[in-house]
């Protein structure tokens, strides 16, 4: 992807864009990755970087979702469960099949977690990762070493698939851009334009780094803005009311070894309802979520202490090392863009994580809810709105069997495996320059041709565009990744040509950012 090159589109104002995307985290990603399928022109704007927001918080699992299978919501699961099968089989390098273990403490459990994770394999067919089965408890220990084991009966070992969210969203605007489509960050959306109908005709946009401001005409603008869905909604109606229920989930990175293995663990109820994770990822451990309730949506949400506090407990009834803040390497919060519920309704779990395409009198077409695993659907189905908003014919969606960018069949092994085709192109240019082969930071395997490859291929703009999503190190590590910064902030302003005020300015900016992933103790 070539920055310059796709800023230069936006400067003929007599071309018609099929379709316009504002936000560029999954599911603006999705429309814009289906609407290319179909032979559509797209232009997508991200005001931040893509995946700022909630689309590199997950828990980086893609899965069908035992816990809505639990509540009935069979049509999510296998929604969920094919669209995870297909994204495995497209973007390998990016994804991967993941052990759990649900621990049992008693007959009963066994019986009814078997039962139920035997209709989640049942309803995965063939696309299943792997049967479920029930392990004695000296197995359970042998593969999770770390788990506590009095009062243990055995576990349930069940298949889901995992992956690198950041990456995946760049993935994902790779291949929509190669395809042809128009795929900028760092452009915000200012203002739209509509006819004396009051039908959108299209939007301004300002580049964030040079100030340049575009007018843009397009057939269908979408609205892809998750949790800020409505400010888009206000700015097409003022009076437009809330449709957006902000939930805040948090996730704590701990050493691996507080767990051991390679499996990761589920427990389906906690003693707030919700289902917690610790799961394997990067080389370390990803224990989470909460789900709390936001009235105001954050591009940075930080994590309230009772979060932390509430993971730290609840990990620590099930790990024979009981983790502290002093363990913590990172902590960062995402928020989910849930559908606002009823009037009175203030439990998270009684609202729809099915999404939903809202169709304006404007024309103005908006996806809300849903989740990563399903983003290509989403982006089917708004797509599919398209000749209703411009009586125009649309070709069917060929989106489900689009190979992501970087898609090898020789899979590059360790912190490589996220680059895909593309790892050996960045190892070739660490050859060219001593600096460019050096690490980054001495406990992480990246160096700087990452970094290098970032500013040239990958739209990095910002040192916390590479430190946090392209080489993910500041969830992983907070404090490393704050070591790390001026190298880094050094190699892409020599890449870029900037200067030393330009340097100062990031360092200070990437500060500011990274502080929020420190842990208070």
């Amino acid at each position: 992807m070539n920055r310059e090159e796709n800023i230069n589109q936006l400067s003929n104002k007599d071309k018609i864009w099929d379709i316009a995307v504002i936000g560029g985290g999954s599911s603006g990603l999705g429309v814009a990755l289906d609407a290319v399928s179909r032979g559509l022109s797209v232009a997508l704007f991200e005001k931040a970087d893509f995946a700022k927001g909630t689309s590199s918080r997950s828990t980086k699992l893609l899965h069908g979702g035992v816990r809505y299978l639990a509540q009935g919501d069979v049509f999510l699961v296998l929604e969920a469960l094919k669209e995870r099968g297909r994204l495995i089989k497209n973007a390998p390098h990016l994804t991967q099949s993941q052990a759990f273990i649900i621990p049992v403490y008693n007959f009963w459990d066994r019986v009814q977690y078997s039962a139920g994770l035997k209709i989640y394999d049942y309803m995965s067919a063939n696309l299943s990762l792997g049967p479920s089965r029930y392990i004695s408890k000296e197995e359970t220990l042998k593969r999770m070493p770390g788990i506590e084991p009095k009062n243990l009966f055995g576990g349930i070992v069940y298949y889901d698939g995992q992956f690198d969210d950041a990456r995946l969203a760049l993935s994902i605007a790779q291949t929509a851009d190669h395809a042809g489509a128009c795929i900028l960050n760092y452009t915000k959306v200012t203002s739209l334009h509509k006819n004396d109908q009051g039908k959108l005709t299209g939007l301004n946009v300002q580049d964030e780094i040079s100030r340049k401001k575009y007018p843009i005409q397009a057939r269908m603008i979408v609205n892809a803005t998750g949790v800020f869905a409505d400010k888009i909604l206000q700015m097409d109606n003022p009076e437009a009311p809330k449709t957006i229920q902000p939930s805040q989930g948090i996730h704590l990175v701990l050493d691996q070894s507080f767990l051991g293995g390679k499996d990761a663990l589920m427990i389906p109820k906690t003693k707030d309802g919700r289902v917690l994770f610790a799961v394997p990822w990067h080389g370390k451990l990803v224990v989470g979520t909460t789900d709390t309730l936001r009235e105001k949506a954050k591009l940075e949400p930080e994590a309230l202490q009772k979060e932390i506090d509430f993971v730290l407990e609840t990990a620590s009834g099930y790990l024979t090392r009981k983790p502290t803040r002093e363990d913590v390497k990172a902590v960062f919060a995402g928020l989910r863009p849930l559908a606002r519920p009823k009037e009175g309704s203030t439990k998270t779990k009684e609202i729809s994580r099915s999404h939903k395409v809202i169709l304006s009198e404007s024309g103005l077409v908006s996806i809300t809810g849903g989740k990563w695993t399903t983003f290509r659907k989403m982006g089917e189905d708004t797509v599919d709105y398209f000749p209703k908003v411009t009586g125009l014919n649309l070709p069917d969606s060929k989106s489900q069997d689009i190979l992501l960018h970087g898609y090898s069949k020789e899979i590059a092994g360790g912190h490589w495996k996220i680059y895909g085709s593309d790892a050996q192109k960045i190892q070739d240019l660490a050859k060219k320059n001593p600096a460019w082969a050096e690490k980054i930071h001495p406990d992480f395997p990246n160096i700087g041709a990452e970094v290098i490859w970032a500013v040239r291929n990958e739209m990095a703009q910002k040192v916390d565009d590479v430190l946090s999503r392209r080489i993910r190190m500041l969830i992983l590590d907070a404090k490393a990744a704050l070591d790390s910064a001026e190298k880094v902030a050094k190699l892409m302003a020599l890449e870029m040509g900037k200067d030393e005020v330009w340097i100062s300015s990031e360092l200070e900016d990437f500060q500011k950012t990274a502080t929020k992933y420190l842990i208070k103790t």
